[in-house]
């Protein structure tokens, strides 16, 4: 503090210090006062004020330093390098700019810290990097102490400075306080960091390229003096321009509160009144304090209000900048006026709705007079408010006063045709022709339309004129016999409608009858059959393969699939004959007979037309389908069972590899109640615990030692007795009852399990269902830590074409439970998909080869495609195990073709747990509870 105080007192001029503590006071002045209009502005001015409060103030505090510099007086003359004093101000003005970008931007309290840094380290850079432009015979030592105390004390006092800036903009305090307090900063450290300096003097150091000291302050001050009174002269017009804007919202304000014939009126964007003028209190009987906070539809009809009329005015007004509207609006004693309200969107200056400017006249009067005049002039009223239709009116002598051009445009009637003074017989009579048979018809035109004329309330009728046209024309009754005729073109309309009508009963894609459509038809067809004694033939259709068509080649050729099929079958259907589409790849035709030929050739056109190749653009293919036939009435006597009992034909000729055309059986519905009551039993059975798990052991090939048990399940009827799993695992699925069996085996095979003495792992199969379920992991997690079962125990066994149905799901799935320990095994490989690109996919654990192959070991192809999938094992280090192995040259042939594990009646059929315990005792502990 010493060295600061002797600095300040016996090296300074006293008088250049007052100058520049003078200078920077008025810099730091202009700085706020810019900085101020900164912050009201927005978009490019903003930008502008930002920038001239940088260079004004930026070069004010430069000047500050420089003029303070030119105080110091350490004995000896010195200059300044040019260079060093120029990068100093540019230094000075761009951290100025920052500072007041970020005190613009960021009003709240990290933008003010932020920009007190700034500030406080910009002057502190600016000063030292003046001081390395200083040229004296001698070199500057510094304090290290008191440049880091002046780098601090100028962030302190900055910070505070830009804070009471922010105050300002709420407590309306002046602008002396921020300025001085950033005078404090910037003064503060110029002082402390010139104590830092002590100089060694060195008279051999030559100077080069320095500025003399006068010259310094004629420079510095006049420049100065003009940027600060540039910057503080914009800165008085703009709040000048300010003040005489206030003002004249003021007066505006006093002029709109002193409208008393007009009720003008803001509101919020909510609708919310939020000022009201003398002419609203008039108009509408509220006072102020009562209306404004209220919402503006108070002024509307309950009726309008639950239509949301002002709503809808509200969103007219935002969207299309105005609203104008007339009706009716109630004042507060309850009764009504006749409005003309103009509503207009204001918006801030940043384009954000600011709210609403309401205008509401009293034009009750005006409303009496208008419809005085409408009643006086009545005759042109009906015409020009019909003037997109075409207008006649007539007198009650039948002849035409007044028509529109409209009228000759729909019609057809020449430009230069004139019609007024013909009678309406007259009229009627233009498009016929002159022989008997067209003036009986132009009579019948004319009386048709005479009768609704002369009907009380007038009359409509719709019909198709000669120039394709669909009318629509309306007689409504005037005074003293007259009358006005409306001709209205709906021929779009009609199209429209037609188009609609069309949609509703038809499929979108390939444009034939969609259920509803088809079921009229059924119908219509089934009584016609009831009426001729002849028989009706419904054709249920299902392509086969059509999901591998989607998901090989995209839903695009899938679709391109369906419009050819459609395409080539409406083509080609004769009288009595309808095909329809009820939705996906399933097909459905109708056809009405009496010889089974007229049937059986129907059917074979349609099989040849589904299974004809079809091109598409990069490929083709050649589709095939499932055909199911039910006659009416023979195998049906109403159309829902004649559907249903199609559907079950096409789902034999479906399961069927050589039978692709299936007619209805009897037997058929035997078949589906037996699968109806096996359903309902299943889910007793997992009620009353009839279900039991066997396992079938798995052996390596080269050791015989046991690896593990495949776990089965199997279902003990009390009146069917043991039911194969082949009958009901398919109705399971069906019935939605295969997850909650799946996860009773999973849970049990783990809970017996875990009781092994010898820690054999276990296999357990998963069905398409459990696999895509996403609750999976979590289930496999529970019954792991409830059981005790260790998770490298367990493997998991899935088919691919239970992954195949959403490959990403069920192998983003299968990865989750194999994190946690448990193996995972690809089932029945060599069938089905089998793609290889499942195996790139996920990393398996194990290969089960698929009986089949194994069955056929004797030929070369299946001996081939083993040695290939064990290769593939090997390559992809995946264990590769045979099922279904029930000999011994079976086995010899798996061990010399290297496949690792085996499993099949070879080795032990499947077994209870009691079972295996006898046989086995070692593997569940003798003496142990089971």
């Amino acid at each position: 503090m010493n060295s600061i105080l002797t600095c300040l007192v016996y090296e300074h001029d006293m008088r250049l210090v007052v100058l520049a503590g003078i200078l920077c006071l008025l810099s730091a002045t202009v700085a706020m006062l810019l900085l101020r209009r900164a912050v009201k502005s927005s978009g490019l001015p903003r930008v502008i004020w930002i920038a001239a409060t940088g260079g004004a103030s930026g070069f004010g505090i430069w000047t500050t330093h420089f003029v303070a510099m030119l105080a110091y007086d350490p004995g000896f003359v010195f200059g300044y390098e040019i260079n060093g004093t120029l990068i100093s101000l540019a230094v000075a003005i761009g951290t100025t700019v920052a500072a007041a970008a970020c005190a613009t931007y960021d009003t709240g309290r990290h933008g003010t810290v932020a920009a007190g840094v700034l500030f406080g380290i910009g002057v502190t850079s600016m000063h030292f990097i003046g001081m390395t432009a200083i040229e004296l015979p001698g070199t500057i030592v510094w304090d290290r102490s008191l440049v880091i105390a002046a780098s601090i004390l100028a962030v302190v006092l900055s910070v505070p400075a830009f804070a009471v800036r922010r105050a300002e903009k709420t407590s309306g305090s002046p602008v002396i306080l921020p300025a001085a307090l950033l005078t404090l900063a910037i003064v503060g450290m110029h002082f402390t960091a010139m104590g830092a300096i002590t100089v060694v003097p060195d008279y051999s150091a030559p100077a080069s390229n320095v500025i003399s000291a006068g010259v310094m302050v004629l420079i510095i001050t006049c420049v100065t003096l003009s940027f600060l009174f540039a910057g503080l002269t914009a800165a008085m017009f703009a709040m000048r321009a300010e003040m005489a804007t206030v003002a004249g919202e003021t007066n505006f304000r006093r002029l709109v509160q002193g409208v008393t014939d007009y009720a003008i009126y803001m509101l919020d964007t909510e609708g919310r009144v939020s000022n009201w003028n003398a002419g609203a209190e008039r108009a509408k009987g509220y006072t102020a304090d009562e209306i404004v906070g209220q919402h503006f539809s108070q002024f509307y009809s309950q009726e309008d209000r639950a239509a949301g009329l002002p709503e809808k005015a509200l969103e007219t007004a935002r969207t299309k900048g105005k609203f104008e509207s007339e009706g009716l609006r109630y004042r507060k004693d309850g009764s009504s006026f006749w409005a003309a309200v103009v509503i207009d969107a204001i918006y801030a200056e940043d384009g954000t709705l600011a709210g609403f400017a309401k205008i509401t006249r009293d034009c009750t009067e005006q409303k009496r007079a208008a419809n005085r005049i409408q009643e006086a002039s009545d005759n042109l009223a009906l015409a020009l408010d019909n003037m997109a239709n075409g207008i006649m009116l007539f007198d009650k002598d039948e002849r035409l006063v007044l028509q529109n051009t409209r009228l000759n445009e729909i019609v057809g009637i020449p430009d230069n045709a004139d019609l007024v003074g013909k009678t309406f017989r007259e009229i009627c009579e233009l498009p016929y022709g002159h022989d008997a048979g067209s003036k009986i018809d132009a009579s019948d035109f004319y009386h048709g339309h005479i009768d609704l004329i002369r009907a009380p309330e007038g009359g409509e009728t719709i019909r198709t004129i000669q120039n394709e046209r669909t009318v629509r024309v309306i007689h409504r009754p005037a005074v003293q016999g007259a009358w006005v005729t409306t001709v209205e073109d709906i021929t779009e309309r009609v199209k429209s409608e037609n188009r609609i009508a069309h949609l509703a009963r038809h499929d979108v894609l390939t444009g034939l009858p969609n259920r509803r459509q088809f079921v009229e038809t059924l119908d219509a067809a089934i009584r016609d059959a009831d009426t001729l004694t002849s028989k009706v033939a419904v054709i249920a259709v299902d392509l086969d393969n059509f999901k591998e068509v989607n998901d090989t080649l995209g839903h695009a050729a899938g679709d391109s699939v369906l419009v050819t099929l459609a395409k080539r079958l409406r083509e080609r259907l004769l009288t009595g004959e309808t095909v329809g589409r009820l939705g996906g790849d399933e097909f459905v035709a109708i056809k009405s007979f009496t010889d089974q030929t007229e049937l059986d050739e129907f059917i074979r056109r349609m099989n040849r037309l589904l299974t004809t190749k079809i091109e598409l653009s990069h490929t083709e293919i050649v589709p095939g389908a499932s055909l199911g036939v039910a006659i009416y009435p023979q195998d049906a006597t109403d159309r829902e069972k004649l559907l249903s009992n199609a559907d079950m034909a096409m789902y034999r000729s479906k399961a069927s590899i050589e039978q692709k055309i299936s007619f209805y059986e009897a037997a058929m519905d035997e078949a589906a109640r037996e699968r109806r009551a096996m359903g309902r039993d299943i889910w007793t059975a997992l009620e009353q615990k009839q279900f039991y798990l066997t396992y079938q052991v798995q052996r390596s090939v080269k050791t015989d030692e046991v690896t593990g048990y495949e776990v089965l399940l199997r279902w003990l009827h009390p009146e069917r007795g043991l039911v194969s799993p082949v009958d009901f695992i398919p109705i399971a699925e069906e019935c939605g009852a295969i997850s909650a069996i799946g996860e009773w085996v999973l849970h049990q095979a783990c809970r017996e399990a875990a009781d092994w003495d010898i820690p054999h792992k276990i296999a357990v199969n998963l069905s398409p269902l459990q696999l895509n379920n996403v609750i999976l992991v979590e289930k496999v997690r529970e019954i792991l830590l409830d059981t005790g079962l260790p998770a490298a125990r367990l493997e998991l066994e899935v088919t691919e074409s239970a992954i195949i149905g959403d490959k990403a799901r069920a192998l983003h799935i299968l990865r989750q439970i194999k994190a946690m320990g448990v193996t995972i095994a690809i089932d029945d490989f060599g069938t089905g998909y089998s793609s290889l690109e499942t195996l790139r996919s996920f990393p398996f654990d194990k290969i089960k080869l698929d009986k089949s192959f194994v069955h056929e070991l004797e030929s070369r192809q299946s001996k081939a495609f083993v040695r290939a999938i064990v290769a593939l094992g090997k390559s992809l280090d995946v264990a590769v195990l045979a099922e279904g192995v029930e000999t011994r040259e079976q086995l010899q042939v798996l061990l010399s073709e290297g496949c690792d594990e085996v499993q099949g009646f070879l080795f032990g059929r499947p077994a209870t747990r009691e079972q295996l315990s006898a046989s086995t005792p070692l593997l569940f502990g003798i003496g142990k509870a089971v």
